[in-house]
């Protein structure tokens, strides 16, 4: 395939191709963090290198309610990081974070936001949770980004950002399921796990799904040679 034009990066873009930046939250960044993921301020300079490269751009949020009912603080007794249900399904209590209009839930000033073409908002249904960029939990809530791909020709969807074991995975993985004729791949250098287990399990589940693993240097060299991956 031919280079795109346009870019900042020796004039290649992947065409076709959209990069999903997923949840690079305040919240989830650096000790000061809400939530914060180890290691997750590291993933910013790869996203942003690789953002020019990309012809479809989008970024997503968590945006809960103070009342969410994922948060270890809504259940009597409850502390971060337990484990029990939310509306029937099995869901870890977290501590309050992204809370609507807070700092928290800013997307991080490192992040190169002037690259990002849209932003989807997820998790404001107090009753369920919401890892995936594309539905809730529950798939009671679909924020329509296979919608917006779809109008915007998208024929690769390349993954980036926060938590790899919980809203990266489960974005990937709704890719596939809902969008199967789309190439998903994870970049596993642009993203940081919760924990280094459930980070293992993660990468584990994407590749049975038929999920890609690559590096960001991979999709870089990729578009030296060819303009393309």
């Amino acid at each position: 395939m031919s280079a795109g034009r346009g870019s900042s990066w020796a004039g290649a873009e992947i065409p076709s191709a959209a990069l999903l930046v997923i949840d690079v939250q305040n919240g989830f960044i650096s000790e000061a963090g809400e939530l914060p993921v180890p290691g997750g301020a590291e993933v910013i300079p790869a996203i942003n290198e690789l953002l020019p490269h990309f012809p479809v751009r989008v970024a997503t949020q968590d945006w809960h309610p103070r009342d969410h009912g994922s948060f270890a603080s809504r259940h009597p007794g409850a502390k971060p990081f337990d484990r029990g249900e939310l509306e029937g399904l099995p869901q870890v209590f977290w501590p309050d974070h992204c809370v609507q209009g807070t700092r928290g839930a800013e997307l991080h000033p490192a992040l190169d936001q002037s690259r990002i073409q849209a932003i989807i908002r997820k998790g404001m249904d107090p009753a369920t949770d919401s890892y995936s960029g594309f539905s809730d939990n529950a798939g009671k809530n679909p924020t329509g980004l296979d919608g917006y791909l779809k109008a915007r020709g998208v024929r690769k969807i390349y993954v980036a950002g926060l938590a790899l074991d919980y809203c990266v995975r489960w974005s990937a993985l709704d890719a596939r399921r809902l969008i199967p004729e789309m190439q998903v791949h994870v970049i596993v250098d642009a993203t940081r796990p919760v924990a280094p287990s459930s980070g293992a399990e993660a990468l584990r589940d994407l590749g049975h799904a038929g999920v890609q693993l690559v590096q960001s240097a991979e999709v870089l060299a990729g578009i030296s040679r060819a303009g393309a991956v």
